[in-house]
């Protein structure tokens, strides 16, 4: 195997020091995306020069934002909740939780009679369960071709990184969330991968395995899937490292109603040269170098049971597929934009980007 690129461990418990979330006011987004990834709050708590509570920041500002057209370098005036609601200092413990999950928020900032920031009450997902039903498919059939030599021996999920396969980095992360039941697809070099994880035992997991006869496409091995689950479940590429938190992709897709829901990435290119618009051998406009930026696909997905039905057990099929026939029977497909930490390791290039993490 490879030497091993180092690439940030599953995330631990939350930070209890709520001076971690501080974020001025006059920070970007990409800021405020930062300090959410640090502090491991889901909250920044925005203060003004003078120190006092301007409002608050969430994961799901931040993305909201950035549908809207709004970009990373943007201020963060435009997302600040700023009728946030708020705790005084000597509010009851019991009268704090009740608020808290008569209106399921998981984080309360504690503001004094000045209106300066005393703490944050932190609900730590009691309204969650420590034990997720759900259940995560791993797509790990794939041959690996344009990472060769590195896959000749060995499938791409098993490829070490920081010192572990990539595979395991992904399934440690979701068992931090309370995923417990795991489905990993296998084709090329499968039988090692089984080997490695078996029955998932050792990881107090458990794992089984959907086994293609041949390439089954991104999506139709999860046709395969016996029995059906009875709840909406996760698939992610084998191949995709990222600081997602797939229990929030999941809520996302419950909240919204949703049949399919695709995690896409922002990703923008520039023009090498200056674009002249024109209208027959007229001008009418240059662009010099202009940024195009577009929403990619970034390889994990939300999917709710009644989506197995748009697949034939056996036949090859492709996310973009499935989700283009659910679309065409008015099945409600959405988009979950990331802006965490995420590699696509498809290439040699790929492989080496955890090196260069500043993070690492």
């Amino acid at each position: 195997m490879p030497e091993s690129p180092t690439f940030s461990p599953a995330p631990a418990e939350a930070s209890q020091s709520w001076r971690k979330a501080l974020l001025p006011a006059d920070a970007t987004i990409h800021d405020a995306a930062a300090n959410l990834n640090e502090s491991g709050l889901q909250i920044a708590l925005v203060v003004s020069p003078q120190g006092t509570f301007v409002g608050t920041v969430t994961d799901g500002d931040i993305r909201r934002g950035l549908l809207r057209g709004l970009e990373l370098k943007s201020p963060i005036d435009a997302i600040i909740q700023r009728e946030a609601m708020v705790s005084p200092v000597d509010m009851p413990r019991e009268t704090v939780l009740k608020l808290m999950q008569s209106n399921r928020i998981g984080a309360l900032p504690i503001v004094d009679d000045k209106h300066h920031l005393a703490g944050l009450h932190l609900l730590n997902e009691l309204m969650a369960p420590s034990h997720r039903d759900n259940v995560m498919i791993i797509m790990a059939g794939g041959m690996g071709t344009r990472l060769r030599p590195y896959t000749e021996n060995c499938p791409k999920p098993l490829l070490p990184v920081n010192g572990k396969p990539m595979l395991e980095h992904i399934i440690e992360r979701a068992k931090a969330e309370g995923f417990q039941r795991f489905v990993i697809s296998v084709h090329y070099l499968g039988h090692m991968i089984e080997e490695y994880f078996g029955d998932g035992a050792k990881l107090n997991i458990q794992i089984e395995y959907l086994r293609e006869n041949e390439p089954l496409g991104t999506a139709g091995a999860i046709g395969l899937l016996r029995p059906r689950p009875n709840a909406p479940f996760v698939v992610t590429n084998g191949d995709v490292l990222t600081d997602v938190h797939y229990s929030e992709v999941l809520k996302f897709h419950a909240r919204s109603e949703a049949t399919a829901t695709m995690a896409v990435r922002l990703h923008e290119w520039q023009h090498p040269f200056g674009v002249v618009t024109t209208r027959g051998v007229d001008i009418v406009g240059f662009e010099e170098k202009p940024i195009s930026r577009s929403h990619v696909n970034a390889g994990i997905y939300a999917l709710n049971p009644d989506a197995l039905d748009f697949l034939n057990p056996g036949e090859r099929c492709d996310m973009p597929t499935l989700f283009g026939r659910l679309r065409d029977a008015s099945r409600r497909t959405i988009v979950y934009p990331i802006h965490e930490a995420w590699v696509d390791i498809g290439r040699p290039d790929d492989y080496e980007k955890p090196h260069r993490r500043p993070d690492a």
